[in-house]
């Protein structure tokens, strides 16, 4: 019933809307989400006939091009066929006239009937929305904020609309009043076109079947709001969700860098995107349709940088490793977390090449290794769990970070000595001559651990491999470290194995969590579901553990539950 078809917008010489295209039936409900700037509002706007930029494309409603049609023929429509509930409450309603009579007035303009019968149909839908009659003769200065949001709703509900946009509708309301009003909204939505215009992921999850993300006038990813949701595929979705405060998230408030740009050519994220690639500076990519959902990629999405597929080692006749495989992605923290002797250590040495399998395989961004070279070793650093023995005695800070760049012959020594410089930076620490002269014995644990962290991402790796690197430091410089690569991860687009037995730890920081026990992973997945609701009895012993409940079985897996079990999200 609403199809949108290579809609443009533009603001004088500024295009805000860069060909969308979206359709819905009567029933579904689309969520609109995306940073400030993207264009949200503007789309709600002109499917209302409201833009006053200039429009280009089709949006067909009720079999009309709405881009057609006159400034008479819309306002026939706005307010009886579509409504549109507007972000800012204040500007919304007229705060000379009472409420029911605002709402009354709404009926009035499309139907032929009495004043009294207009005011009953008002006062019915107000107290629809939860306001009764006292409030129905205030004043919209004279109601709070949630109250005036409720009138608004009743006014855009009041000649039953096909068609019904949302535009921020819960913004700057308290946690009580918001569920409130998404519990009004389910009863409003039945059986409607429903459009939400939001910022607020959890608000898209409630309401909405279906979730496009919008970015610089254009839809980067469209699909289930749930699967969207569970497993974004698009760098930039991904951010948004990691931006998102949640209160089941394990990992989040990390933000994207940089900002929007709607004069890029090529792909409008792609200086922003940390797995951009040349074409994506070049050509916008085309959306186009994978498993159900739509992703506008050139990568086709988030792409997988490592896989361990079957790994398996013996020492003599000791299993250390036994049929182990993963896949992390671009930007993706897995945690490996297990007890001593669980093979978490054993299993980085392999994907390093310290250690060889004896079977299973390696990929590195869709590359069997074969051997571990150069070229590998700019890719793939390692932090090492003691930083005073990996950082050499006979090395000052600046020799120690310098020795990478130097090895791999990555420029001339001008420019080796400034990014061996802008690393220790990075890592904040200081690039004064005394600072770069000193030796590790002269630096504390936490200064040494980030000489190491600068060390390793000198040659700006894409993956990073943390073997319990805060074990031996403080609480206080063990925060600021896992801060530290948590904000390289941000900026770099790191993907990190963060091996640890700490599950706290592992929570803070991971999105995917793997537990290894004897050589195996005996569970995988999003590490918050893992933690709320651990599937496998050794799992759930380690949860236990770390929340306090020591319970022990020291007894082994039962031979049904030694397969892993995976959770795919």
């Amino acid at each position: 019933m609403l199809s949108i078809k290579g809609l443009l917008v533009s603001f004088g010489n500024r295009q805000i809307l860069r060909g969308v295209d979206l359709s819905l039936e009567r029933g579904e409900c689309l969520a609109i989400v995306g940073e400030s700037g993207a264009g949200k509002t503007t789309l709600g706007l002109s499917i209302m006939g409201l833009a006053r930029g200039s429009a280009a494309g089709e949006i067909s409603f009720q079999g009309k091009n709405l881009l057609t049609l006159s400034q008479e023929e819309l306002r026939r429509l706005r307010g009886k066929e579509m409504a549109m509930v507007f972000q800012n409450v204040e500007d919304a309603l007229d705060p000379v006239q009472r409420v029911e009579d605002q709402i009354a007035e709404a009926i009035a303009v499309h139907r032929s009937i009495s004043a009294k019968s207009a005011r009953d149909m008002a006062l019915q839908h107000l107290l629809f929305v939860g306001l009764d009659s006292k409030k129905a003769r205030m004043y919209p200065h004279q109601l709070s904020g949630g109250e005036r949001q409720r009138v608004l709703i009743a006014m855009a509900l009041v000649n039953d609309p096909d068609l019904l946009i949302l535009d921020e509708p819960t913004a700057s309301l308290d946690a009580l009043t918001k569920a409130d009003m998404i519990r009004l909204f389910r009863s409003a939505i039945l059986g409607r076109i429903c459009i939400v215009i939001t910022h607020d992921i959890s608000l898209a999850s409630d309401l909405a079947d279906k979730m496009a993300v919008l970015y610089a006038g254009r839809i980067v990813e469209m699909g289930s709001a749930q699967d969207l949701i569970r497993a974004p595929r698009h760098p930039y979705t991904r951010g948004l969700i990691r931006s998102y405060p949640s209160m089941t998230a394990t990992k989040d408030l990390q933000g994207i860098p940089g900002r929007m740009d709607h004069g890029l050519s090529g792909c409008p994220f792609h200086e922003r995107c940390t797995q951009s690639i040349e074409i994506c500076s070049r050509q916008v990519p085309p959306p186009q349709e994978r498993d159900g959902r739509i992703i506008a990629c050139h990568r086709g999405g988030i792409v997988p940088l490592l896989e361990v597929e079957g790994i398996s080692l013996s020492f003599d006749s000791y299993p250390a490793l036994s049929d182990v495989s993963f896949s992390l992605y671009e930007g993706e923290t897995l945690a490996l977390v297990g007890e001593s002797g669980s093979g978490k250590t054993t299993l980085s040495k392999v994907i390093m090449g310290i250690y060889r399998a004896d079977k299973g395989a390696v990929v590195l961004e869709g590359s069997r290794l074969a051997k571990w070279d150069g070229a590998f070793y700019s890719r793939v650093q390692m932090i090492f769990q003691n930083p005073k023995e990996s950082v050499s005695h006979r090395m000052s800070v600046l020799e120690a970070v310098l020795e990478p760049l130097q090895v791999q012959k990555s420029g001339s020594p001008e420019w080796m000595l400034k990014r061996a410089k802008e690393v220790i930076e990075l890592v904040e620490l200081p690039i004064d001559d005394d600072f770069l002269r000193r030796y590790p014995h002269e630096l504390s644990g936490g200064e040494v651990q980030r000489v190491a962290i600068a060390r390793a991402i000198a040659l700006r790796p894409k993956l990073l491999i943390a073997d319990e690197p805060t074990s031996a430091l403080d609480p206080s410089v063990q925060a600021k470290i896992l801060k530290l690569l948590l904000n390289l991860q941000e900026r770099m687009g790191l993907a990190i194995i963060f091996i640890t037995h700490d599950i706290a730890l592992a929570r803070k920081v991971s999105d995917q969590m793997a537990v290894m026990r004897k050589g195996r992973i005996v569970e995988m997945g999003a590490t918050n579901e893992i933690l709320l609701e651990p599937k496998h009895r050794y799992t759930r012993q380690l949860v236990n553990c770390a929340s306090g409940r020591y319970e022990r079985d020291d007894g082994d897996i039962h031979p049904e539950e030694s397969l892993a079990i995976r959770r795919f999200c």
